[in-house]
């Protein structure tokens, strides 16, 4: 039996076109709803392109400089302190013709200043010969360029304040870099670039076949207007979204903006290498960071090696792989040899050539961490963080970098030899060191590893100041001139006070005995306690009060009698501001850390001018100098001169808190002033005192800086006396006992004693019976 078949369908030619028909339809309509969708998406990547492409396009952080070297017959500084500086500014041992290379012979130096735009105005390059000796300069002249008796070498940049997103850059104009650089980039990255519209299709298929061939990508397609986009706005995603974005606003930038606008802003923002966890971008950062010049001073060969590194900074980084970089290097100057940009010779001198390198990053993250700190506090005053992380500022600072790193030697070097074992470990210290007569500090160490951004003890770490405190208790005293001068004899005799609620207080000194009456000046040199709280409660706690206030002490003070033996805890910062109105003699200038501030373009933004206001009699506080002059002569800092040279006079103050846990010294020369603390963080016990602890990190950074002797001059109202001290008598130099006395006038002793006193009468008449 047959099976039959299943009837055979027909298809119609009108049926036939009816489907066509709706396909194109469809085709059409989504072809409609696609252009649709890319106009749309093209309106917002236009407003994406001209909106961070308008304006300020970079985030540039804020730069921090110390105080410029001035060079000139008599300047104060040593060879090695001057090497040290030229090194810390990037300048390079050298020829000393090359411009930021300096010659060394001994103390004999060379140096080819490279110049600087300062705020008030630019200074030139010069070619400079110097000698130092005995910590002076001497036989200062200008070799090469405009003659000056005096010429600032550029500052050292110390740090910056970066965006969030940790970029750092150095601008550039087109028209400023070398002409060379935008050639060659454009020889090897580029060469149509002034041609194609953004994106170059003939580039990108040559490229694809090149690495079809190798099996893997070893050429790329992209312009220089491709490889700006991808930085200044996409991700680093291989995906063909990321691509199709990419071109289409590569010729979304071509169509809005002019050929050397696009190349100048690649030419700031390529990615050029890492320090730490910021980037470096732009050839103008990239020149100082890998040779520690300007880019306008980069000989062919450095600047065909930052070509070079345009392809894979990482892979060609030329401190780490140093055999890769010179082969890329070697590559960009043939191309740019073969392309007319240099010639065969000029080529083959430049390959002959070392990479020239520095040693290390000539600008890394911030040198002096804590100083920096202290800088943005002072600049939080008057600037928003955002516009001191973007704007680009030039900040000015009163860091000297020769006192920084005697400083930070003084901590380094004596701190280990302060305690032993687990002690040592635990102990740190803080100094903070200011200009005498103008309060600008010029070094700040906030712990015993400077490098350490953490916790800053100069600035943060409040603790108790012990008989930091004294000279201002017997300066409250000493203004009441018809009550005390240095020679009134205070009692140095124990005591009870009993307060309001049955507790008693028996204050003692450091080593529990007493002396009976003392004079003044030996009570304060000596920082006996008892004298120092019974003249303390004879003025009254409340005087005492007012004069610290006078002096910068913000924080609130203890009405309690303790507060006279330094129960009042300050950070050493706060120390050095209070002294800083003893060593002016009682005009005090507020601590400052900048000395100006300027926009990117160099406009004066801010200028931090001196400012003195007086806050105590002269008078008085000379007395008050006269006794810590003593301090430090005879006293508890008498030690400071195993270092010292005996000639230099100083003035200072020794402090100890119970058990040690803090150790203070505050003293001044006659150019600077420094504060130094040494304990630990957990408050525990050192064993230490004042002079023990503090001292030695003082004197030890003192020891390194050639400065003059403090010589204060005599205030109006002050007279000079020679006084017997114990009888309280005016007597004749050359008298027994006879001691030069500074008084308030007519404070000075009514009653005067005859110059041979008791004692020289007695042996008059021992001689008279001899030869009768």
């Amino acid at each position: 039996m047959s099976k039959a078949r299943s009837p055979r369908k027909k298809s119609s030619k009108p049926q036939l076109r009816r489907k066509r028909a709706g396909f194109w339809r469809f085709l059409f309509r989504a072809g409609a709803v696609g252009l649709v969708l890319l106009a749309g998406w093209m309106v917002y990547l236009d407003a994406v392109v001209t909106s961070r492409f308008e304006g300020r396009r970079f985030e540039v952080p804020s730069r921090v400089y110390a105080r410029p070297l001035e060079l000139y017959d008599g300047a104060s500084i040593s060879a090695s302190g001057l090497a040290r500086e030229l090194a810390l500014a990037g300048y390079r041992a050298g020829d000393g013709v090359r411009v930021g290379t300096y010659q060394r012979n001994g103390g004999r130096f060379v140096i080819s200043a490279r110049g600087f735009r300062f705020p008030d105005g630019e200074e030139p390059r010069r070619r400079l010969s110097l000698v130092v000796s005995g910590d002076r300069v001497q036989s200062f002249s200008v070799l090469a360029g405009p003659d000056s008796p005096i010429v600032r070498l550029e500052p050292a940049q110390i740090g910056g304040i970066y965006p969030s997103h940790r970029e750092d850059r150095v601008l550039v104009r087109l028209e400023e870099v070398p002409e060379l650089l935008p050639k060659g980039l454009m020889v090897i990255e580029d060469r149509q670039f002034y041609e194609h519209f953004g994106v170059a299709p003939l580039s990108i298929a040559r490229a694809m076949l090149v690495n079809l061939k190798a099996g893997h990508i070893v050429q790329g397609g992209s312009t220089l207007t491709q490889q700006l986009v991808k930085n200044f706005f996409l991700t680093r995603d291989q995906t063909l979204a990321r691509k199709g974005n990419e071109a289409l606003m590569s010729v979304l930038l071509e169509w809005h903006y002019e050929k050397d606008d696009i190349l100048e802003t690649y030419l700031n923002e390529v990615y050029l290498g890492q320090a730490g966890n910021r980037s470096i971008n732009g050839f103008g950062l990239a020149s100082q960071f890998f040779f520690g010049e300007p880019l306008k001073d980069l000989d062919v060969h450095q600047l065909a090696l930052l070509i070079g590194m345009v392809k894979g900074p990482s892979y060609y980084n030329p401190r780490r792989q140093p055999e890769r970089a010179k082969t890329r290097r070697d590559l960009v100057l043939s191309e740019m040899a073969e392309a007319g940009l240099i010639s065969a010779e000029e080529s083959a001198q430049a390959i002959a050539r070392p990479l020239g390198v520095s040693s290390r990053p000539s600008y890394t993250d911030n040198r002096y961490p804590a100083y920096i700190d202290l800088v943005r506090r002072h600049l939080a005053r008057d600037y928003r963080q955002q516009d001191l992380q973007s704007e680009g500022l030039r900040i000015f600072t009163t860091l000297d970098p020769a006192v920084q790193n005697a400083a930070e030697t003084a901590i380094r070097d004596t701190l280990p030899r302060l305690a032993r074992g687990n002690a040592r470990d635990a102990l740190e210290a803080a100094l903070v060191v200011t200009a005498k007569d103008t309060g600008e500090v010029l070094a700040l160490v906030g712990g015993k590893d400077p490098e350490f951004a953490g916790f800053n003890r100069a600035v943060d770490a409040s603790r108790p100041i012990g008989s930091l405190i004294k000279p201002f208790t017997y300066l409250a005293a000493l203004e009441q001139a018809d009550r005390y001068t240095l020679i009134t004899p205070v009692q140095d005799r124990a005591f009870t006070l009993e307060f309001d609620d049955g507790r008693l207080w028996q204050p003692k000194n450091f080593d529990s005995k007493e002396r009976g009456d003392v004079p003044l000046h030996l009570a304060l040199s000596r920082s006996y306690n008892l004298p120092a709280v019974r003249v303390g409660l004879d003025v009254g706690i409340p005087q005492v009060q007012q004069v610290l206030r006078a002096f910068g002490v913000t924080t609130p003070i203890s009405d309690y009698p303790s507060m006279l033996l330094g129960a009042l805890s300050l950070t050493p910062a706060e120390v050095a501001q209070l002294y800083q109105g003893l060593a002016t003699s009682g005009f005090n200038t507020p601590l400052r850390t900048i000395r100006e501030v300027t926009d990117a373009d160099n406009a004066p933004l801010s200028r931090y001018s001196l400012k003195v206001d007086r806050v105590a009699d002269p008078a008085a506080v000379h007395l008050v100098q006269y006794a810590m002059q003593e301090t430090m002569q005879e006293g508890t800092a008498r030690s400071a001169y195993n270092l010292l040279p005996q000639r230099l006079s100083l003035a200072g103050k020794t402090g100890t808190t119970d058990q040690g846990r803090d150790a203070w010294f505050a003293g001044f020369s006659g150019d600077l002033l420094a504060v130094a603390w040494v304990g630990r963080d957990d408050n525990g016990p050192t064993a230490l005192t004042g002079a023990s602890g503090a001292l030695p990190v003082w004197s030890a950074m003192m020891a390194q800086l050639p400065q003059h002797g403090f010589s204060p001059v005599m205030p109006d109202g002050v007279q000079y006396h020679w006084v017997n001290v114990q009888e309280q008598v005016l007597t004749g130099e050359g008298c027994p006992g006879a001691r030069l006395v500074p008084f308030i006038t007519g404070s000075e002793p009514r009653q005067r004693m005859d110059c041979e006193g008791q004692f020289g009468r007695q042996i008059r008449s021992w001689f008279e019976g001899l030869f009768r």
